[in-house]
C-alpha cells in the first residue's frame, strides 16, 4: 500500500494564504494562527488488510520500503592575486559535466568569518588565507550565510555586509564559493566555536508559541531550528517558514546575481540543525546528549503531534496518533536498553513501530522536497548546483535497529535502505548529496558503540549510484593526519565524488607539516588516480611547492595567531 503522509499546511480545513513582497499588511494581520486544526482522515491512509500485506507502512511514490543485506563496506603566485581560471563543477555518477577524473577541494571558513555587526572578521588574515589557499591548488571555499546575521533584526530586511565583501575577496582570488544558507542557528554542536541565534523576530514569535520548536517527549524545547512540523503554518509576521527560507534566498539571488555562476557555483540549503537534513535528536547543549547515545525523538510539539494524529486516524490506529514511543528509552541510552530499539522482538520491527517510523522519516523527506521546490525554482538557469547535507551518523550502525539513525529520521535499518529515499527525492531536483564523515575507519571507533562509518559511507555511495544522483563529502572532525587524508582519498574515489570541502580553516592547517600534508593531499586529490604517476612523485611536487609558498603560509598562520 503506497501512502502520502499528511502535511500540517495541508491538515487545515483553510488554504493557507500565499505570500508575496507586494502583499499589503492587511492581508498579512488578517492571518490568525487560530484556523489551524488537525485535518479529517485522509483516505489514503486506510486501515491494513488482514494477512496480505505484511509490511503496510511505504512512503510516497516512488519512495519504498527497500531491503538490502549488510554492507561490509600551479604554479603560486606570491605578489599578485592570481587570475580566475574557468572550471566547470565536476559531477559523479549523477550526470553533467566533467573536467577530469579528480575530485575538487573546498575548505570550509570559520563559522564566525562574518560579525555580528555584519562585516569581515579577521580581514587580514582572510586575505593571506585565501592567497594560501588558491596558491595550494584549492578549488574554493565554503561560507555559512546565516539567517540569523543577514534578516537579523526585521523580517523582510536583508543586510548581506561582510558577506558581499568575502565574496569579492574570493573572486579577486579566483577562489569558487559553496554558499550555505544557513537557517539554523549555530552553538550547540559538534565544533560551534561561537553563538549566533536564529532572527530576533524569529525568536520573539517562537516565544509567542514554543510549539514552534522542536520538542521532546519530556517537553524540552530545541531553538536550533524551526520545526518542520509548521512548515506551512504562516507563523513568521504572516508568513510560512517555507516562504521566509525562499524570500531568503531570493533576496540572495537579487543581491549577488552577477557572481552566480562564476564564483559562486553552489548553493547548499540548509534544512535543519548544523544544517544537515535530520531532527535535532542528539543536541550536545548542556550536556543533554553525548557520544554515543542513541538521542530522542523530536515530534512532540503541538504542530508535529497533530500531523501524527491524522496519521494514525487515516491508518485506522487512531490510538496510535497520541504519542511517539514510550519506549524509546532516553538521549544516552544504548539499544538494547530500550524495549522499542532492542534486537530481538524490539517495536521498530513491529506494526505499530513501521508505522511511527515510515511518519516520522517521510515528514522529513517532504520537508526537504519543500525547500528544494523553492531553491530549484529561484536558482534555476543561474549556473550553480544545489546541494543538501546528510548527517553521517555512523555510531549504532553495526546494530539491528540503527536507533541513532532513526531517531534523527533516517528510517534505515538492518533491513530497510533509509538512504535510498532522500537519494530519490534530491534526483526528482538534480541535487548534489553531501555526506559527512567519509574520513572515518571503523577501527578508530568504540568497539561498544557499534559505529561502521566506512559501511555507512558505502551505502550512501550505493544509494546516490541507484538514484543517479551526485555525491560530495565533507570530513566530520577536524584531521591533518595521513591515514585521514588517504581515508577520503580512497571515498572519493570509490564514491566518485563531484567535490570535496575540507573542514575546517583554522590556525592548524598552516602549521608546517600540517600544511605540506594538506597539500599533497589536495594535488592528489586534483589530479586522481593516474597509471603514469606515482603518489611519491606528487608528494615531492607537494615537497617542492610547500618550500616555495612558505613565506604566504607564515603569513597566513601570523594573521590567525593575531585573532
Amino acid at each position: 500500500m503506497t501512502m502520502r503522509l499528511p502535511q500540517i499546511g495541508a491538515i487545515s480545513a483553510s488554504s493557507i494564504p500565499s505570500y508575496s513582497s507586494d502583499s499589503s499588511s492587511s492581508d498579512s494581520n488578517n492571518v490568525n494562527k487560530s484556523f489551524w486544526r488537525c485535518a479529517e482522515a485522509n483516505p489514503r491512509f486506510q486501515a491494513p488488510k488482514k494477512a496480505t500485506q505484511p509490511d503496510l507502512l511505504l512512503s510516497s511514490q516512488s519512495i519504498r520500503c527497500e531491503y538490502n543485506p549488510d554492507l561490509s563496506i600551479a604554479r603560486p603566485t606570491l605578489t599578485e592575486p592570481p587570475a580566475p581560471t574557468e572550471r566547470k563543477y565536476k559531477t559523479g555518477r549523477g550526470g553533467g559535466t566533467t573536467t577530469g577524473k579528480g575530485v575538487p577541494v573546498y575548505v570550509m571558513l570559520p563559522l564566525d568569518s562574518v560579525t555580528m555587526a555584519n562585516g569581515v572578521n579577521r580581514r587580514k588574515a582572510m586575505n593571506a588565507c585565501f592567497q594560501a589557499l588558491k596558491s595550494a591548488g584549492v578549488e574554493g571555499v565554503m561560507m555559512d550565510v546565516w539567517w540569523g546575521l543577514v534578516e537579523r533584526e526585521v523580517a523582510g530586511e536583508y543586510n548581506w555586509g561582510g558577506y558581499s565583501e568575502l565574496l569579492e575577496m574570493a573572486k579577486r582570488y579566483g577562489l569558487k564559493v559553496q554558499a550555505v544558507m544557513s537557517f539554523h542557528q549555530c552553538g550547540g554542536n559538534v565544533g560551534d566555536s561561537c553563538t549566533i541565534p536564529l532572527p530576533k523576530w524569529v525568536v520573539e514569535e517562537i516565544n509567542k508559541d514554543p510549539d514552534l520548536a522542536y520538542t521532546d517527549q519530556w517537553g524540552r524545547r530545541n531553538y536550533e531550528y524551526l520545526s518542520l512540523g509548521c512548515d506551512t503554518i504562516p507563523c513568521l509576521k504572516g508568513r510560512t517558514p517555507i516562504q521566509c527560507y525562499a524570500d531568503y534566498m531570493r533576496a540572495f539571488r537579487h543581491r549577488f546575481s552577477h557572481l552566480l555562476g562564476d564564483t559562486i557555483v553552489e548553493i547548499q540549503v540548509g534544512m535543519g540543525p548544523a544544517g544537515e537534513l535530520r531532527y535535532p535528536s542528539y543536541p550536545e547543549k548542556d550536556g543533554i546528549w553525548k557520544f554515543p547515545g542513541i538521542g530522542a525523538f523530536q515530534c512532540y510539539d503541538q504542530y508535529m503531534l497533530c500531523s501524527l494524529k491524522a496519521a494514525a486516524e487515516n491508518y485506522g490506529k487512531p490510538e496510535w496518533g497520541t504519542t511517539g514511543p514510550t519506549d524509546a528509552g532516553e538521549y544516552n541510552n544504548s539499544p538494547e536498553e530500550t524495549n522499542f530499539f532492542k534486537r530481538e522482538c524490539g517495536g521498530w520491527n513491529g506494526e505499530y513501530g513501521k508505522f511511527f517510523l515510515s511518519w516520522y522519516s517521510q515528514m522529513l523527506l517532504d520537508h526537504g522536497e519543500r525547500i528544494l521546490t523553492s531553491a530549484t525554482s529561484i536558482f534555476n538557469n543561474r549556473g550553480v548546483k544545489i546541494s543538501v547535507k546528510v548527517a553521517g551518523i555512523h555510531w549504532h550502525y553495526g546494530t539491528r535497529s540503527h536507533a541513532s539513525e532513526l531517531t534523527a529520521g533516517y528510517y534505515n535499518t538492518r533491513f530497510r535502505n533509509g538512504y535510498l529515499p532522500i537519494a530519490k527525492m534530491l534526483s526528482r531536483f538534480n541535487a548534489v548529496l553531501n555526506f559527512t564523515c567519509v574520513e572515518m575507519r571503523n577501527h578508530e571507533q568504540p568497539q561498544g558503540a557499534h559505529c561502521s562509518p566506512e559501511n555507512l559511507v558505502q551505502q550512501v555511495a550505493l544509494a546516490t549510484r541507484e538514484a543517479h544522483v551526485s555525491i560530495a563529502g565533507e570530513n566530520a572532525l577536524p584531521r591533518y593526519d595521513d591515514y585521514a587524508l588517504e581515508q577520503i582519498l580512497r571515498a572519493a574515489e570509490n564514491a566518485e565524488m563531484c567535490a570535496f570541502t575540507y573542514l575546517r580553516l583554522k590556525r592548524e592547517l598552516f602549521e608546517v607539516e600540517n600544511w605540506r600534508k594538506f597539500v599533497a593531499f589536495v594535488k592528489k586529490m586534483k589530479e586522481g588516480k593516474d597509471v603514469e604517476r606515482c603518489w611519491e612523485q606528487v608528494e615531492k611536487e607537494a615537497e617542492d611547492f610547500v618550500q616555495v609558498t612558505q613565506p604566504l603560509v607564515q603569513e597566513a598562520a601570523v594573521a590567525l595567531i593575531e585573532y
